[in-house]
């Protein structure tokens, strides 16, 4: 793990609300860590340095909490609706070899055939993985596909020693062709039958 993820955090023993608002006028964000059979601890950590590193889904935290290393894992994070301020993180202990379940993020990348669109169906993939190694997003290719082509949860290439626990059919990504084509190929063609049906008739 790299040392940005490293986090130096205070323990906190006043709640309320309060005291969390002076907290985050102070740069600081409150979070509780849990887990493993523990008390759950209540903590201040590093506004700015936190913001940054949980932009990136399922961030794993180097916490020194009294002196001591703890990984935790970030499983919630509250945002005033308005304001996007984080209000509150939660977190979960993990350790190392440690095996958890995370929602990773699907990227597309890629050109599909051209007059082609591509549709997201499920944007994340749900994984049990190595908690130390936690894949930021798994990349999916639509480079070339054509009309009518699926990519699964199962077609996705999993990172070493990670399990899919989706079921393997689930629809990740589809390739069509945009509903203004379509139906234009649907006038195309009731217009071409049109008159084999009239010459029927007669």
């Amino acid at each position: 793990m790299s040392d940005e993820n490293k986090v130096v955090a205070e323990t906190r023993t006043n709640f309320g609300k309060g005291f969390a608002r002076r907290l985050r006028a102070a740069g600081k964000i409150p979070a509780v860590i849990y887990g493993h059979g523990t008390d759950p601890v209540h903590l201040a950590l590093p506004g700015h340095q936190v913001s940054l590193i949980i932009r990136r889904a399922n961030a794993l935290l180097d916490l020194e909490i009294d002196g001591t290393s703890q990984l935790a894992l970030v499983k919630d994070v509250q945002k005033d609706p308005v304001r996007q301020i984080i209000e509150h993180i939660d977190l979960l202990v993990v350790k190392k070899g440690e095996k958890v379940v995370v929602e990773v993020p699907i990227i597309v990348t890629g050109e599909s055939f051209s007059g082609t669109i591509v549709t997201v169906d499920l944007a994340t993939i749900k994984l049990e993985v190595e908690a130390t190694h936690i894949p930021q997003h798994l990349e999916v290719s639509v480079e070339g596909l054509e009309e009518g082509s699926h990519i699964t949860a199962g077609d996705v290439t999993l990172p070493k020693d990670a399990a899919l626990l989706d079921e393997p059919d689930v629809l990740l990504v589809a390739v069509s062709l945009p509903a203004a084509e379509v139906a234009e190929e649907g006038a195309e063609e009731a217009a071409a039958s049109a008159p084999a049906a009239e010459a029927a008739a007669e």
